[in-house]
């Protein structure tokens, strides 16, 4: 890459982090803030459309999130399924405002697996939880927030290769979610250790393309919970 080009990249980034030009830094790196999947408005509507209670425990993410009942995985109708495949950070800000109508309990986050999948940068992501977090504590101050770390993914199964290879990025969100949650006032739930193998990937016994997992994938998320006396697992 020539200097006139870095710096270029470097004054989008300034001005982003100054002003959140988002559509300048955007630009420079070629990656899409307004993408949504299909699913997001037929989700985001039913959503709007359920029942809410204060002490409901709200489970927030991508797909990862959307594929466990997690009502009938845990045993309890209080937990609430607000996973959207495909969703990005900037899905879960734009529809955050139903989860902090809610009022809930607590809210578990996973995000950002599918930002990496599209070349969104490391510090855009990280300040996009920043957001999340600062939304929650003054719309519903009473709800407990707890942010998840980023899982590993696995190369190995050859299918969504626009996911893979990201694991310096995954570590590097991972390390700085647990730095932001000093300062920011959430809890972090340390995921990653516990799905990842020897050689730095997701075990494959708790995934079926890579990124998503298998029943078994699920029964190590909800164990590592219930150990932690985040939720109770009645199994």
């Amino acid at each position: 890459m020539n200097h006139h080009k870095q710096r270029r990249k470097t004054a989008a980034f300034i001005a982003f982090l100054l002003v959140g030009n988002w559509a300048a830094f955007a630009q420079e790196i070629k990656w899409d803030s307004t993408v949504r999947p299909d699913i997001y408005k037929a989700r985001v509507d039913l959503f709007r459309s359920l029942p809410h209670s204060r002490k409901d425990v709200v489970f927030l993410g991508n797909s990862l999130t959307f594929w466990a009942d997690w009502s009938d995985l845990l045993g309890d109708s209080r937990y609430k399924n607000r996973g959207i495949p495909g969703d990005i950070t900037f899905g879960v800000l734009e529809r955050l405002d139903e989860v902090i109508q809610g009022r809930p309990a607590k809210v578990f986050i996973l995000i950002g697996i599918n930002d990496l999948a599209r070349n969104i940068p490391d510090a855009v992501i990280l300040q996009n939880y920043r957001r999340m977090a600062r939304r929650l504590k003054t719309g519903t101050p009473n709800t407990r927030i707890y942010f998840q770390t980023l899982l590993p993914t696995n190369d190995s199964f050859q299918k969504l290769k626009s996911h893979y290879n990201k694991e310096g990025h995954i570590q590097k969100l991972n390390a700085a979610l647990k730095e932001m949650a000093q300062t920011e006032g959430f809890e972090v739930i340390d995921l990653h250790p516990h799905f990842v193998d020897e050689a730095g990937k997701l075990k494959k016994e708790y995934s079926w393309d890579g990124v998503h997992l298998t029943l078994a994938g699920y029964h190590q998320w909800a164990e590592l919970l219930s150990k932690g006396k985040y939720v109770k697992w009645r199994h």
